[in-house]
């Protein structure tokens, strides 16, 4: 099984700065692709970012403001979030694809606790 823990999350400032870490741990073969979410009260879940091996993508929302990172040999990801919004306000969730040892045919996705973001004007 894979299990994915998020922190970082908290209450900033406008214009401040933020930086979410995600590690996922437990029997894991392969990750294929890790990535952000978020959720604001009343809202869909909503994409922020992902990161492959090869490629970022972002949300436009947030391009230029939000930088995501990973390192492959810890099975982590990070979000370094800049410039904040109150709009950023939202419960952020880590996202994995990835395989296990137990059945390594199949990818699947696992998802983080989220952890709260707050952005106070």
């Amino acid at each position: 099984q894979v299990q994915v823990v998020e922190s970082g999350g908290g209450l900033v400032q406008a214009g401040g700065s933020l930086r979410l870490s995600c590690a996922a741990t437990g029997s894991i073969f392969s990750i294929d692709l890790m990535g952000w979410y978020r959720q604001a009260p009343g809202k869909q879940r909503e994409l922020v970012a992902t990161i492959t091996t090869s490629s970022t993508k972002y949300a436009d929302l947030v391009k230029g403001r939000f930088t995501i990172s990973r390192d492959n040999a810890k099975n982590t990801v990070s979000l370094q979030m800049n410039s904040l919004e109150p709009e950023d306000t939202a419960v952020y969730y880590c996202n994995v694809l990835a395989r296990s040892r137990s059945d390594m045919r199949v990818l699947r996705s696992y998802w983080g606790q989220g952890t709260q973001v707050t952005v106070s004007s």
